[in-house]
């Protein structure tokens, strides 16, 4: 046998544990995950298998772990579950093991255990290991954290193995994420920091990291580095040195400092990175809302609130913060947490808005601020001067109180920092919590003018059905959420919730009940949300009253055979209102052309009236924007 041959052969009879068990002893200290379980196939490239569909999928490996499941054998089942994986082709994807498994029933869940474990310690494919983690996302204990961290050295598995430590340990999860991070240098010099143990380095390396991080970013690092324990025991520290504020849940502290007199303390820029890493979280553009999945947001708020009041100093930029935390605990998916009893959360958000009523932190808003704040568009004043405006405008929304009753339906929107440009919700809020992300979670509530102004939140007796979110990545991929919205008598009627995701997917939308409301108190709510222009600027009023003059004007684009596709501002700058336009090409395939209408200091309404005067005279596409 050559060599070749032989290593192929001693690879085939190897567990991918004793593989990661390997790269442990050769580089115990990383690098991380650099390691393939299954190294890649560079000989001739063999006739592709016929992809089977989804159904397919499901019955086979339905079939295939039953009874397997029940064995009293956990070896000889592993042996046997293992020689049918490898003879489906092509091989299944972990997605698909993970969606079955999650759907099976476990008649005896010890001996499903421990075929899960045998599987993690003896498995030779990818497949058979994914069918052991899949088992002890739902049955997995402490005990399974070593091994479960040992196999996330290989990187066909980091993923799979983080989606099961997430279920049992999550700051071990979030550490093989940022050791898994090597391209992101400042999440790997914290992933060293976490594995020395010093809480001092930890703290610094909390505080370096750049905004440039996504959210499950931001969330791993505040998971691994145990962001609320460092934000306490400084708070701890400080108290008992004298400094100013107390000691708050001292019971809480897990393990103290190595030495913590021996370094200043960084409240100020550690309760600031907190306040950043939270709004990080909340983001809706990109991903699910990664607070959703944060279990110690309740604790941060809280640290963030007090930490605030005592340590930061009244800039733009934390003043925007700030503002932000406030926003989401008022109506976005951060209320949704358990706070443990009525009127803690209104209590943190009143905390936080305290502080924003301080005199000299108004000033950093109503004043000439203090150059902070940048976020792009023409540059630092444009930046900042949006950034204020937008400040401006949300404290009023914030600080006028709720929008609508507590009890029933309220709509509130709400305008991103625009450090975050583009996201502007109609958050529906139903009996104090926002309704969207608790029952959907996969992406924004849809902005005011598609729900408000055009009118679709309307209830009449003819039932109508209204999408109220999509998926950030497309409906197509991950679904969007309608909802019927029809008249009853005295009442208004929410049912038949529709969430169509693509098979296979994991969005199983829990059952949505049938929602009632007054209707007397549904229509006052609706046109006052309707009438609210407050939270809007002025390249974006400018865009709605063009949209508006367009729904009474119709023939204005239908004689230019044009069609308006969507209307806003532009997300690179806040300043200019765009409209994209569609039309039939020589093809027949639709062709866009986008006109942008730069706010130069005159009145929206002008501006407004000039473009629909404009569109009287000229077809669009001779522009030239």
């Amino acid at each position: 046998m050559s060599a070749p041959e032989e290593r192929g052969a001693l690879t085939s009879r190897s567990s991918l544990y004793l593989c990661a068990v390997s790269v442990q002893q050769a580089e115990p200290e990383g690098p991380w995950a650099l390691a393939y379980a299954t190294p890649p196939d560079r000989s001739r490239p063999r006739k592709q298998a016929a992809r089977r569909g989804w159904p397919q999928t499901r019955a086979e490996l339905t079939d295939m772990l039953t009874p397997l499941l029940v064995d009293p054998d956990a070896s000889s089942a592993a042996e046997e579950l293992q020689r049918r994986l490898s003879a489906m082709d092509p091989p299944v994807r972990h997605r698909s093991i993970h969606l079955v498994v999650r759907g099976l029933p476990l008649e005896n869940e010890a001996r499903a255990r421990a075929l899960a474990r045998c599987l993690l310690r003896t498995g030779r494919s990818v497949q058979s290991v994914c069918v052991g983690l899949a088992l002890l996302t739902r049955l997995g204990e402490p005990e399974d954290v070593p091994s479960l961290e040992t196999l996330g050295l290989l990187r066909d598995l980091v993923r799979p193995v983080i989606h099961t430590l997430d279920t049992i340990d999550r700051r071990a999860a979030a550490l093989i994420h940022l050791r898994n991070e090597a391209a992101k240098p400042e999440l790997s010099r914290l992933a060293g920091a976490l594995g020395a143990g010093d809480d001092a380095d930890v703290r610094e390396r909390m505080v370096a990291l750049p905004r440039t991080i996504g959210p499950e970013d931001a969330r791993r690092a505040a998971e691994a580095s145990q962001l609320v324990r460092l934000l306490e025991l400084d708070e701890a520290v400080a108290g008992s040195s004298g400094r100013a504020g107390t000691p708050h849940a001292r019971g809480s502290l897990r393990s103290p400092l190595r030495n913590p007199l021996a370094s200043p303390l960084r409240n100020p820029e550690l309760v600031a990175q907190a306040a950043w890493l939270l709004f990080q979280m909340t983001c809706v553009r990109d991903s699910s809302p990664e607070i959703l999945s944060y279990r110690d947001a309740v604790r941060a708020y809280a640290s963030l609130a007090r930490g605030a009041a005592r340590h930061l100093a009244p800039t733009l930029d934390h003043y925007a913060l700030l503002l932000s935390a406030a926003q989401e605990l008022s109506s976005g998916a951060g209320a949704l947490h358990d706070w443990g009893g009525p009127g803690r959360r209104e209590a943190v958000v009143s905390e936080l808005v305290a502080v924003l009523d301080r005199p000299e932190w108004r000033t950093a808003v109503d004043g000439d601020g203090d150059g902070d704040g940048v976020v792009g568009g023409e540059g630092e004043s444009g930046g900042v001067r949006r950034r204020t405006e937008w400040a401006r405008r949300a404290r009023r929304q914030l600080t006028r109180g709720p929008a609508g009753p507590l009890k029933g339906l309220r709509i509130e929107v709400a305008e991103r920092d625009p450090l975050e440009p583009g996201t502007v919700e109609a958050r529906i809020v139903v009996d104090g919590r926002p309704l969207v992300p608790e029952v959907f979670g996969r992406g924004a509530v849809h902005s005011p003018e598609w729900l408000l102004d055009s009118g679709r939140l309307r209830a009449t007796e003819e039932a109508r059905e209204v999408e109220l979110a999509e998926a950030y990545c497309s409906e197509g991929c991950c679904g969007a959420l309608y909802v019927t919205i029809r008249r009853d008598g005295g009442e208004v009627v929410w049912s038949d919730w529709r969430c169509p995701p693509p098979p296979p997917s994991a969005l199983h939308m829990r059952e949505i009940p049938e929602l009632r409301f007054d209707a007397a108190a549904y229509d006052a709510e609706i046109r006052r949300a309707e009438d609210d222009h407050t939270w809007t600027w002025p390249a974006r009023k400018t865009a709605r009253l063009i949209v508006a003059g367009l729904r009474d004007r119709p023939e204005l684009l239908s004689r230019w055979d044009a069609e308006l596709s969507w209307a806003g501002t532009a997300f690179s700058n806040l300043d200019q209102t765009v409209l994209c336009l569609r039309y039939a090409g020589a093809d027949g395939s639709p062709t866009y052309v986008m006109w942008c209408i730069q706010e130069d200091g005159t009145l929206p309404e002008d501006r407004a009236a000039d473009a629909l005067r404009r569109l009287a005279s000229e077809d669009p596409r001779t522009y030239g924007v």
